[in-house]
This record gives C-alpha cells, sequence and structure tokens, in this order.
C-alpha cells in the first residue's frame, strides 16, 4: 500500500474533492467557454450585425457546413477534455491525447455530453498520467493507452451518463415550469451560491442543460451574488472591487466568506427575492447555451445567453419578437434589483452586528 501511494504521489495523482470536483470543473467551465460560448457569441453577433464572413461558412466536413462559430462551438468536447487534463496536471502526451477522448465521449453523451466528459476525462487522465513515462516508448504507449481507455469508456458509460444528465436537467426544468415560484428560489439560490463557491456554476448548468425558466432563475441567482456583493462592498473596495465583482465573479468573497459566513445573508436573500421575480413576473427564459445560465454578470455572458435565446426562439417561431417588458426584466433581475435589494438587506445586518466595516474588503 505504501508503495502504491508512493507511485501516486510521484505521479501527481491526487483523489480528492479540490482536484476533482473544483479544479476539474473549473476548467470544464472554462473550455466551455472557450469553444461553445464563444462560437454561440460569434453566431449571434454575425447574424444579428449581418456580418457575412461570420455568417458564411467556412469549411465544410463530412458534408456538414461550418461557420467561424460553428467550428468553434464542434469542438467543445475537445475543449473540456484538454482543460482538465490541464487542471489534473497531465504531461504532453496525456494532455494532446485527451483531444479524441474529449470527442468520443462528448458526441456520445448527447446533450447530457459535458457531464461524460468531466467524468470520463478525469479516469483517463489519471490513467494515462500511470502510464507516462514508464517504458522506452512512451510516444506510442502513452496515446495508445489514454485514446484506448478515453474511447473505450466513451462507448461504455457517455450515453448513460449525458442521459442520466439530460433527465435531471428535465426534471429540474420540469419542476420550475410546474413551480416556478419554488423552484425560483430554489435554483437561484443553489446555483447562485455554488458561483459564489469554489466550483463552477456554468460546468454544473451545462452538465445539466439547464435552459428554460430554470435557467432564467440561474442567472437571477448568479446576478444577486455577483452585482450584490460589488455594490454592498463598494464602500470597502471602490471601483476596482466593483468591477472585479461585478463582472468578474463573486468568488473573490470567499475568503472573507470563511472568516465571517454572514456576510452572505445579503446576497442569498437576494437571490431568493429575485429568483422568483424572474420566472413568475418577468418570465424569464435563459435558451442561449446552458453554459450561459451559470455565468451571471460575467463577462455579461449570462444576459447574452439570454438574448441569443430570444434570438434562436424567434427564427424557430415559437417568439414573435423581443419586447420592451423582455428588456425591462432582464435589466431589472441582472443589474438594478441587485444592486438595491442587497445593500439594503445587508443594512440591516450592519444594524444586527453581523457584518461590520472592512468585512468584505478583498484582500
Amino acid at each position: 500500500m505504501d508503495r502504491f501511494k508512493a507511485f501516486l504521489k510521484r505521479k501527481d495523482i491526487e483523489i480528492s474533492v479540490q482536484r476533482y470536483l473544483i479544479d476539474a470543473l473549473g476548467a470544464m467551465a472554462q473550455g466551455l467557454f472557450c469553444s461553445l460560448l464563444i462560437g454561440t457569441i460569434i453566431n449571434t453577433f454575425g447574424t444579428q450585425f449581418h456580418v457575412g464572413f461570420l455568417t458564411s461558412p467556412v469549411a465544410t466536413i463530412g458534408g456538414t457546413e461550418y461557420t467561424v462559430g460553428g467550428l468553434a462551438t464542434a469542438m467543445s468536447g475537445p475543449a473540456m477534455a484538454v482543460a482538465i487534463g490541464y487542471a489534473l496536471h497531465c504531461p504532453p502526451l496525456v494532455l494532446f491525447s485527451l483531444v479524441a477522448v474529449g470527442f468520443s465521449s462528448n458526441a456520445l453523451g448527447g446533450a447530457g455530453g459535458p457531464l461524460a466528459v468531466l467524468f470520463i476525462a478525469i479516469i483517463t487522465s489519471e490513467v494515462g498520467k500511470m502510464v507516462s513515462r514508464e517504458t522506452k516508448v512512451d510516444i506510442l504507449v502513452t496515446p495508445l493507452v489514454t485514446i484506448g481507455v478515453g474511447v473505450g469508456l466513451s462507448a461504455w458509460w457517455a450515453p448513460a451518463i449525458g442521459s442520466a444528465a439530460m433527465s435531471v436537467g428535465k426534471l429540474i426544468m420540469w419542476a420550475t415550469d410546474l413551480q416556478p415560484f419554488f423552484m425560483g428560489i430554489a435554483v437561484s439560490v443553489l446555483v447562485g451560491a455554488a458561483l459564489t463557491l469554489p466550483i463552477s456554476s456554468a460546468a454544473i448548468c451545462a452538465a445539466l442543460s439547464l435552459t428554460g425558466l430554470a435557467g432564467g432563475a440561474a442567472v437571477a441567482g448568479c446576478c444577486a451574488q455577483m452585482v450584490g456583493f460589488a455594490v454592498m462592498s463598494f464602500k470597502e473596495n471602490r471601483w476596482g472591487g466593483l468591477i472585479s465583482q461585478g463582472i468578474g465573479t463573486s468568488m473573490l468573497q470567499m475568503p472573507n466568506i470563511v472568516k465571517n459566513p454572514r456576510v452572505w445573508i445579503a446576497p442569498l436573500v437576494t437571490s431568493a427575492i429575485t429568483g422568483p421575480l424572474a420566472t413568475c413576473f418577468f418570465r424569464l427564459r435563459m435558451d442561449g447555451a446552458a453554459v450561459s445560465s451559470g455565468m451571471g454578470t460575467c463577462g455579461l455572458v449570462g444576459q447574452i445567453g439570454v438574448y441569443t435565446g430570444w434570438v434562436n426562439d424567434i427564427a424557430a417561431g415559437t417568439k414573435s419578437a423581443i419586447t420592451g417588458f423582455d428588456w425591462a426584466g432582464l435589466i431589472l433581475i441582472s443589474f438594478v434589483l441587485p444592486a438595491v435589494i442587497c445593500p439594503l438587506i445587508n443594512q440591516f445586518c450592519r444594524k444586527a452586528g453581523w457584518v461590520k466595516d472592512g468585512d468584505l474588503k478583498l484582500e
């Protein structure tokens, strides 16, 4: 047993929640952002502003035409797998072999492909690291083992994992449509909390294919955290903190939350308020790429996702036009209400002595 532990240490294989559910999940979200999300944004930009280069096919592969954005979107599986491998400190031959593994697991996983990529890329990365540089013909052995194990697991596991993830996502979306008030609260609070915690809310939403009203609630929860923390900590962090949290990430507040968990009360309560407002009153839907549901105001990706969904719905004939009420709902839920409600609730926390000056100061 000691020899095996020493082997794992030498290979930098660390079986832990930090490595697999924080580092790998966060990296997967970055891979999704750099492929699926950017591709969707490029396509939307090209369509809305009639940019010929972005709307015209630039490649035809197997009879399928791809635009610039389409090519980026098609590479989401490889991008996720390579990002996960990078987070797990894979050596070069393992890392590059994950391209094929990511493509196969994402393709075979269907709509739940991102979750399949997460599981299979983690296992394949660790197996690849085990055999890496252990033979004199590493250039052959490592890619063969990595790709063989990854593609084999994809064929064996990916359809079931993808189906399970899709079923869970559909259940959440169905429940939100059925009970928009209570599910609006639950989805908004949970996804918003995930955004601030050192895990990836974007990857979770992508893995569950979370869109529709549930996606709108998720956007609301994330915005409540990011804009809420940014505005209520303005006194301590000024403009730099407003920008870094408001369009960056509320995860910057995690050290302060660990020191004083009560600083999290106001953003969480704000999420519980704006979530059902999004689902019940504004009927805010996020029908763009599922990863956008967990991004909030980070680079305005959540808002771009909602807008992309509107455009897609109009093209599909399920929505006639983008109305003033649509825009009002998006702006109020994303920016105005969190900026007003969260600092107000925090004032009550301050009067109760739960939050003091300096508690929200960023390092």
